[in-house]
C-alpha cells in the first residue's frame, strides 16, 4: 500500500534522482517534476535544460515513474531574477539559489505539486527536517562538507512540514553508489556550479547583458589609485581574481583583494594582503531577518554563523536591532564580510533562520 504522493523536483542530475528512487523504494507513490525557469539563450553552448530534462526522463524511465515539465521562466524572472539584478545594480551581491529556494522550488513548485495531488515535496538538498513540539526544524546533513541548509534558511514552517529531504543522512560517494547499483544514466554526472537554473556561463559576460558597464577608479583606502575597474556591480568582497594590478614596486608583492566599494565615487577599494584589516569584520548588520520557527531565539545565548556557504561555523552573539534586523558579533573577525549576501544563524545542527547582510 502506497505511504502517500510526493512530488520529486528532478534536475536530471543526480542528486534529485536518487532522491525520487530512495522514496519509490520506500513505498511512496512518486511523480517527477522537471522545472524550466530559464529561456532566455538557453541553448547547447552552456548545460542547457534540453539535455537536463533528457536526462531526468531517462531516470524516470529507469525508476518507473512518471514525469511532467512544467515552465516556472514567468515566476523565477519576476521573483528572482529582477531582484539579483537589482541588487546587483546597487553594488551588492545577492545569492540567487536561497531566493530561488524560497520562491521557486518551496513556493511555486510547492503549489503545483498540491494541486497534482501531492501530499509533500522532495528534492536532492542536502538537509534534514525534524518534527519538535509541533515546530519544524531544519537540520544540517550529515555530510558536512555537502550541507545546503545554508541555502535553505528562508524556508517556513508551512514550506518544511511540506518538505522531504532523503539524502540529509547519506554521504554524497554513497548517493553516486547507489545511482550506480540501479543502473542510473546520470550517475557519474558532476554537479552543476551556476547560477540556480541559469547554469554555469562566463559570469561577467552575462551580467554584461543586462547591466550597463560603468568604469572608474581601484583605489586603496588612503585614496591611491591603482587602476581602473570596469563597473562595481562586477566586483565582490574578497575577490582576488581579475582585478589586473599586480603586487606593485612598492608593495609587498602580496596579491590585492576587492575590499568594499564607494559606490557615490563609482571607486573599488582594493587592499594589499589576505589579512589586511579592511577585510576583517568582528561585527555585522543583517536585514530582512527570517527565523524558521516564526520567533527570534534567545538571544542571552551564544550561537554560530556562516557569511558564507563554504566555511565553518563562526561563534557569536545576536542582537535584535528591529522588527527584522539583527546585529551579529563574532568571537573572530570575519573575513570578506559581503553587503547582499546571506548571514545564517545555526544552534549546533540546527538551523535558525538567517538575513541579508547590511553592512
Amino acid at each position: 500500500m502506497s505511504k502517500g504522493c510526493v512530488v520529486v523536483g528532478m534536475s536530471g542530475g543526480v542528486d534529485s534522482s536518487v532522491t525520487a528512487l530512495l522514496l519509490k523504494q520506500q513505498g511512496y507513490e512518486v511523480i517527477g517534476l522537471f522545472m524550466k525557469n530559464w529561456e532566455d539563450d538557453d541553448d547547447s553552448e552552456y548545460c542547457s535544460s534540453r539535455q537536463d530534462l533528457i536526462d531526468a526522463v531517462a531516470v524516470a524511465d529507469t525508476i518507473g515513474i512518471p514525469i511532467e515539465a512544467v515552465n516556472f521562466a514567468k515566476e523565477y524572472k519576476d521573483r528572482v531574477f529582477s531582484y539579483f539584478l537589482r541588487e546587483y545594480e546597487a553594488g551588492r551581491t545577492p545569492n540567487p539559489d536561497i531566493l530561488c529556494n524560497s520562491e521557486i522550488k518551496f513556493k511555486a513548485f510547492l503549489d503545483h505539486a498540491i494541486r497534482l495531488g501531492a501530499e509533500k515535496i522532495a528534492t536532492g538538498h542536502y538537509a534534514k527536517v525534524r518534527e519538535q513540539d509541533g515546530l519544524f526544524q531544519l537540520l544540517k546533513a550529515d555530510d558536512n562538507s555537502k550541507d545546503q541548509s545554508y541555502f535553505l534558511h528562508r524556508l517556513n514552517q508551512h514550506q518544511l512540514s511540506k518538505s522531504m529531504f532523503p539524502l540529509g543522512d547519506i554521504p554524497k560517494a554513497k548517493v553516486r553508489e547507489i545511482a550506480r547499483q540501479h543502473n542510473l544514466s546520470n550517475a557519474a554526472k558532476k554537479d552543476s556550479t551556476g547560477i540556480c537554473f541559469i547554469g554555469e556561463r562566463p559570469f561577467r559576460e552575462f551580467l554584461n547583458r543586462y547591466l550597463p558597464t560603468k568604469p572608474g577608479d581601484m583605489v586603496t583606502p588612503e585614496g591611491k589609485i591603482m587602476g581602473q575597474h570596469m563597473g562595481l556591480s562586477f566586483y565582490t568582497n574578497g575577490q582576488r581574481q581579475g582585478l589586473g594590478i599586480g603586487g606593485g614596486k612598492e608593495g609587498s608583492g602580496e596579491p590585492w583583494f576587492v575590499a568594499g566599494k564607494d559606490m557615490e565615487r563609482n571607486r573599488l577599494i582594493v587592499v594589499q594582503g589576505h589579512d589586511h584589516p579592511a577585510l576583517l569584520k568582528p561585527e555585522l548588520n543583517a536585514l530582512e531577518m527570517h527565523w524558521i520557527s516564526g520567533t527570534a531565539p534567545d538571544t542571552a545565548r551564544a550561537y554560530a554563523a556562516k557569511t558564507r556557504y563554504r566555511q565553518q561555523d563562526a561563534g557569536c552573539r545576536i542582537a535584535l536591532t528591529g522588527a527584522d534586523s539583527v546585529r551579529f558579533s563574532f568571537d573572530e573577525a570575519q573575513w570578506a564580510v559581503t553587503p547582499g549576501q546571506s548571514v545564517v544563524a545555526y544552534d549546533g545542527a540546527v538551523c535558525l533562520g538567517g538575513g541579508i547582510i547590511e553592512k
